[in-house]
């Protein structure tokens, strides 16, 4: 992975503290189970020992693609983020021009997509329909729903 990733200092935030409690709780935690597994005898045999291996395994993994991550993350200057036409990091309201209903969305980065927040993915489809278009523009967007046509409202951050 060489492509820089877009973060709020809110979303890098939470990455650097996922990683440090990774880090800290999570292979003490994987540690212990390890200890306790060995001290149940024969590993040969000892299926809480492979199992507490695996999940070190997966832990380093994780572990690893987070830092890696990091590594080609930068925090975006809100102040530099444009309102003139939607790109990453902006909130944006959209009507519906089927049924009139307005959603408003801000475009993060993949990691930090969380729809219950009302943040989407750049990557995805929806946003992807929308990035560039200035207040006033009309997008055709490919949901699972099938074709949606929307209209900007407004850009804001």
């Amino acid at each position: 992975m060489s492509k820089f990733q877009y973060y709020t200092q809110s979303g890098y935030d939470n990455l650097k503290e996922k990683l440090k409690e990774m880090k800290g709780k999570g292979r003490t935690e994987i540690a212990r189970q390890i200890a306790e597994a060995r001290d149940k005898g024969d590993l040969s045999e000892n299926a809480e020992y492979d199992a507490a291996k695996d999940a070190q395994g997966l832990l380093e993994t994780e572990i690893s693609k987070l830092e890696n991550l990091m590594a080609n993350a930068r925090v975006l200057d809100e102040s530099a983020i444009s309102m003139t036409h939607v790109s990453l990091m902006n909130k944006v309201t959209i009507k519906n021009l089927k049924n009139g209903a307005k959603m408003v969305y801000t475009l993060v980065a993949e990691e930090e997509a969380n729809l219950k927040e009302g943040k989407i993915s750049i990557n995805s489809p929806f946003a992807k329909g929308l990035l560039g278009k200035a207040v006033g523009e009309k997008a055709q967007i490919q949901a699972p729903a099938g074709l949606v046509e929307v209209e900007v409202v407004e850009i804001s951050i």
